[in-house]
């Protein structure tokens, strides 16, 4: 029981930051934009905001700061994408390129650390939240271990996450804005026929991408970690598009991916150095690598046939 609520915990801590990703992107592919550069924004805020709390010795300007890092990359994707209508996988990438190079030379520069920040402490980080009587009822039975070892105890930034998928499925599927942000990922030309502006309705997608992103890399460094190293995202920015397209772009599919591809990465903290029946004892590269290995399996072989919005990744040009 004590192995399982633990890996259970790593699950949900793990997960959080490609919740996060994965409805950026959910709010982004909606709207008809296609964003390759998660990767890059999950890295970016992660250095932004290790940098700003380390400086200010304050967690909450820290992750202001990631998610103002992260709105810049959305405002340069969106520059790229709907105003000069350039190719949206193309401008994605160069923003991974450009959040891989720039956080190490910065921080290089800065800090000295060989592209790391220096390490976070006391209000520099978000720690874990004790929720009512978690303490009071650790002892009992089966309750105990789940309420006050799985439920209780995660950052803040988790228990955002996880409220945001229904508000997200809400917003989605029961608000005028949520309707038009899919109609604008599906018939663009339906939309501005109807007196409504695509390229400001792709901004607004973009905006709420930043922020959810933004938030999950703040978290990565200030409080999965605590602090802010080289190549932090480790993928989760793509893993978090595979998990978008094995939902098939909804919410509540999405947690599930999400949540799926974490205990895969708990998994293999759990399993590095244990002795395994018939095989004997993995090496830790390849434990690592398992996560990874099921992505690429879980899409090759279970995802079915996964139609994107119709306008993903098409520039809108208004017919005059």
């Amino acid at each position: 029981m004590e192995d399982l609520i633990s890996v259970l915990i790593t699950t949900i801590r793990v997960s959080t930051p490609l919740i996060l990703a994965c409805l950026a992107g959910l709010y982004s592919e909606r709207s008809g934009i296609v964003d390759i550069g998660l990767e890059g924004k999950l890295l970016g805020s992660a250095f932004g905001a290790a940098v700003v709390a380390a400086l200010t010795g304050n967690a909450w300007l820290g992750l202001l700061a990631g998610v103002g890092v992260s709105l810049v990359f959305s405002a340069i994707h969106g520059l790229a994408s709907i105003n000069f209508r350039g190719n949206q996988i193309i401008s994605g990438v160069a923003l991974n390129f450009l959040a891989s190079g720039l956080t190490v030379f910065l921080g290089g520069a800065w800090f000295g650390r060989g592209g790391n920040t220096p390490p976070l402490s006391g209000d520099a980080r978000f720690y874990g939240i004790q929720l009512p009587f978690a303490q009071e009822l650790a002892g009992v039975p089966v309750i105990g271990p789940i309420y006050s070892g799985l439920l209780s105890g995660h950052s803040i930034l988790t228990y955002i996450a996880f409220l945001a998928v229904p508000v997200t499925a809400w917003v989605l599927w029961r608000t005028r804005f949520g309707l038009r942000l899919r109609a604008v990922g599906e018939n663009p030309k339906a939309l501005d026929t109807a007196g409504m502006s695509v390229s400001w309705l792709r901004y607004k997608a973009l905006a709420i991408t930043a922020v959810l992103v933004g938030m999950g890399g703040a978290y990565l460094s200030t409080a999965q970690a605590a602090s802010f190293s080289r190549e932090m995202s480790s993928g989760r920015g793509y893993i978090a598009l595979a998990a978008l397209i094995f939902a098939k772009w909804k919410p509540y599919p999405a947690l599930g991916a999400c949540l799926l591809f974490g205990f895969l990465e708990a998994l293999q903290y759990r399993l590095q150095g244990v002795r395994l029946p018939v095989i004997g004892e993995v090496p830790t590269q390849a434990m690592q690598a398992l996560p990874y290995v099921l992505t690429i399996l879980l899409l090759a072989g279970f995802v079915g046939r996964a139609i994107a919005p119709k306008a993903s990744g098409q520039p809108y040009v208004k017919e005059r």
